[in-house]
């Protein structure tokens, strides 16, 4: 007992002087993967060492190669920060080790869950009564998700995917934008539908799925049908048209699903809600609460309409569980994992319905000033029209962009990431931590004149 003392009291220590030393830091790490590998790259050690040295070890050896991604000036791909609410939730979930499989095993984790779920369902708009899983993370919501979507357009065919598998069945078509994000074709492939089973769709010049080209691609063919839409593209920020998008796969009896990893949240503010008109007519919603809510990872959401779905994918009796009613297992891939509820519940009740309004309405307001910093600089484009958090750039040609990227990382002071957008070199920037300030956004700006000018 005495060395668990030791050893939270240092790693309390050394915690406390990361978060303190934030604003000094270079946001990018100052080491490499091979760097890291070289100091961690040890023979196994044939002794015991006190746990407090292994901790005050651990975080000396690592600390160059730590990305300050809790500050207020990371901007790479869409990461937000940790709460302090959530963050010391998320402490006392490690030393509380509970397994929120089973209600059994933990009725605090899962009673946790069951309230933080229906306080999602209602900050964000969708459905009352819903289904929430609560997962790894985006992508595990779009499994998850389109798991029940699987189940639900092959049990409507006559065909139940639970007891007969694919084999036989009959083929499903996969319905997706052009800028869905990766993860749904990740999910396809795990769930056996395969990439052919994908049928893209045009999308406008923000990355918005168009309707007609979807009526289009509905009505050239039949049978079991998923539509897969976005709330948030990864570049733009922008939504797809769900007005007008999902009485269309209505039309074809299609489930919809709807990929709003950090998009989602735009429900929560009544500046942004406009975005997600006609979202809760959907059928399924992933999302991923450590982005714009800004909870640790291990925080993924996946919402259904109808629970039946999702217990016809994942419910399971043994004889050695001890069930109860809607054990949480029934609701995720997993059997043993952590109580996420525990630090959503806690970043929900510290905020409030209007805490959590304020931070959305924050982002945003930080993401117009970053695009209206960024558009006089010479040679600099935004070039997506800035809805939410998101700042798709570019400073010249490609080769410029990419170089004004790289010195900006090597700069320290903020961190943009690269990606290509319709053919084009450009550098992203998501504003997505609650740490992020006015003047965060100015020394980034700065950060970037320099970059420019170099």
């Amino acid at each position: 007992m005495d060395d668990r003392t030791a050893a939270l009291r240092r790693a309390h220590e050394l915690a406390q002087g990361f978060l303190d030393g934030l604003n000094d830091r270079p946001v990018w790490p100052r080491a490499a993967y091979g760097d890291m590998l070289a100091a961690l790259d040890t023979p196994l050690p044939e002794n015991p060492t006190p746990a407090e040295d292994v901790v005050g070890e651990l975080a000396e050896q690592v600390d160059d190669g730590l990305v300050a991604i809790p500050g207020g000036r990371f901007f790479g791909f869409v990461n937000g920060a940790t709460h302090p609410a959530a963050l010391a939730a998320d402490w006392l979930t490690s030393t509380w080790d509970q397994n929120a499989g089973l209600a059994s095993m933990s009725p605090a984790a899962a009673a946790a869950e069951t309230v933080a779920g229906r306080w999602l369902l209602e900050l964000l708009g969708l459905p009352a009564g819903s289904s929430v899983g609560f997962v790894t993370g985006g992508m595990m919501a779009n499994f998850s998700c389109l798991a029940s979507a699987r189940h639900s357009v092959l049990a409507a065919a006559g065909w139940d995917v639970a007891e007969h598998g694919l084999a036989g069945a009959p083929p499903v078509r996969v319905v997706v934008g052009e800028h869905r994000h990766d993860t749904i074709d990740r999910a396809a492939r795990l769930l056996g539908l395969g990439s052919r089973s994908l049928l893209t769709v045009p999308a406008d010049g923000q990355g918005r799925i168009r309707p007609d080209a979807l009526a289009e691609t509905l009505d050239g063919g039949s049978g079991p049908t998923i539509v897969c839409l976005q709330a948030g593209e990864v570049h733009t920020g922008d939504f797809d048209p769900f007005t007008e998008t999902i009485p269309i796969a209505r039309r074809h009896d299609a489930w919809v699903h709807v990929d709003g990893a950090f998009g989602l949240w735009a429900a929560a503010s009544p500046a942004t809600r406009h975005l997600l008109a006609g979202v809760a007519d959907a059928d399924s919603w992933a999302t991923d609460a450590h982005k714009t809510l800004n909870v640790p990872y291990d925080s993924g959401l996946a919402i259904v309409r109808d629970k039946a779905d999702v217990q016809a994918v994942f419910g399971v009796r043994a004889d050695y569980l001890i069930a109860a009613v809607e054990d949480p297992l029934e609701r995720t891939p997993e059997f043993s994992r952590r109580a996420r509820g525990f630090p959503i519940l806690a970043v929900l009740r510290s905020l409030g319905r209007s805490g959590v309004e304020e931070l959305v309405a924050r982002l945003c307001a930080r993401a117009t000033q970053m695009a209206e910093g960024i558009a006089p600089i010479l040679g600099a484009e935004v070039l997506n029209d800035v809805v939410f958090t998101q700042v798709l750039t570019a400073f010249g040609d490609d080769d410029t962009t990419r170089a004004v990227g790289q010195r900006l990382l090597a700069d320290g002071t903020a961190v943009f990431t690269p990606s290509v957008w319709a053919g084009r070199a450009v550098q992203r920037c998501s504003v997505s931590s609650w740490a992020t300030t006015r003047e965060d956004v100015e020394k980034t700006l700065t950060a970037v004149r320099r970059a420019v000018s170099a």
